[in-house]
């Protein structure tokens, strides 16, 4: 079975994140939380520190389905400072793999990699100020092909949902959402 991995940096967004895990769970897929730091102690953008599964060279990522970037500033900054995760992200992406970002995580790591080029996505409002070839949509996701993008912390579970729906079926989408009574 396919993983997914969920990375976590200094200043990541709880809610997005954590949202992602427990919705891809309880829908049945294997969701791996991989902490950027040297150890597995990550602690978000509103002083919530997670113990992730793994930290990132704990992985080879060749079972990789989705790879998903929570937003939080400065989590998403601190995302796209890491060359071999921004690496991973690209080739991951040119081999057709699916891709979650959401809030700044689109705006500050996905469009400077050119992932979004053409595209239609969102991102926290304002992040996409000055950000160009990207076709910035309104709403709280946006699906283009093997990219799914939120725009913030009140999407975490439509964002993920899609995620689930793009991976398991609709049905089973729905079946996760009613009982989260979504």
């Amino acid at each position: 079975m396919k993983k997914n991995y969920i990375f976590l940096a200094d200043g990541f967004e709880e809610v997005e994140a954590l949202t992602c895990v427990d919705v891809m769970r309880r829908a049945g897929m294997t969701v791996v939380t991989v902490s950027m730091n040297p150890d597995l102690a990550v602690t978000g953008a509103h002083g919530v520190t997670v113990m992730a599964d793994s930290v990132y060279s704990d992985n080879d990522y060749s079972d990789a389905e989705w790879l998903v970037l929570p937003g939080g500033i400065p989590g998403a900054p601190n995302l796209a400072d890491s060359e071999l995760l921004c690496d991973l992200i690209t080739a991951h992406d040119e081999r057709g793999g699916k891709v979650g970002a959401i809030c700044a995580s689109p705006a500050v790591v996905l469009a400077p990699l050119g992932l979004l080029q053409g595209r239609e996505a969102v991102c926290y409002p304002g992040m996409e100020q000055g950000i160009e070839g990207v076709n910035w949509k309104s709403g709280a996701v946006a699906v283009d092909d093997n990219v799914v993008t939120g725009n913030g912390p009140a999407a975490a579970a439509p964002f993920a949902l899609t995620m689930v729906a793009q991976s398991m079926g609709a049905d089973v989408a729905a079946q996760v959402a009613a009982g989260m009574l979504l």
